[in-house]
């Protein structure tokens, strides 16, 4: 008998990163890791920053960047909707610490901790997470 598959979607505005049958999903959740089998119980859970893992066949990984969403599951399906997600092999490093150095440059001249600020250390934060996801996984 086959063994039981989970039917994953993630959804970021733009496109569809993914669609498909893994064995298994680990999420980012905002409490912690979410680890997500076939038959699992329904739940519906915010995603915080993080590493979202794929496992396909014969134990090979996906890895993903995901910026914040929502996870939904159901049984056998998994849906994630995220603010940004890209899979690791498809990260820019050269580019993405390019910009990283811009952005600190900037945080540097800010003379206040308004919106700009705000702004601008929440992107280095995303930053930094698609550079630590990519780097991991090479």
């Amino acid at each position: 008998m086959a063994e039981k598959k989970l039917i994953c979607r993630i959804l970021t505005p733009e496109e569809t990163v993914f669609e498909g049958e893994v064995e298994m999903v680990v999420a980012p959740g905002k409490d912690g890791e979410i680890g997500i089998l076939p038959l699992h119980i329904p739940l519906v859970s915010v995603l915080k920053t993080g590493e979202l893992r794929l496992k396909l066949n014969d134990n090979k990984w996906e890895n993903i960047a995901v910026d914040g969403g929502y996870l939904e599951i159901n049984e056998d399906k998994v849906i994630v909707l995220a603010d940004f997600a890209v899979f690791a092999s498809k990260v820019d490093v050269a580019r993405l610490e390019a910009r990283t150095k811009e952005i600190k440059a900037k945080i540097a001249n800010i003379k206040d901790h308004g919106d700009e600020f705000f702004a601008a250390t929440r992107e280095l934060e995303y930053l930094a997470n698609r550079l630590r996801v990519a780097k991991k996984n090479k």
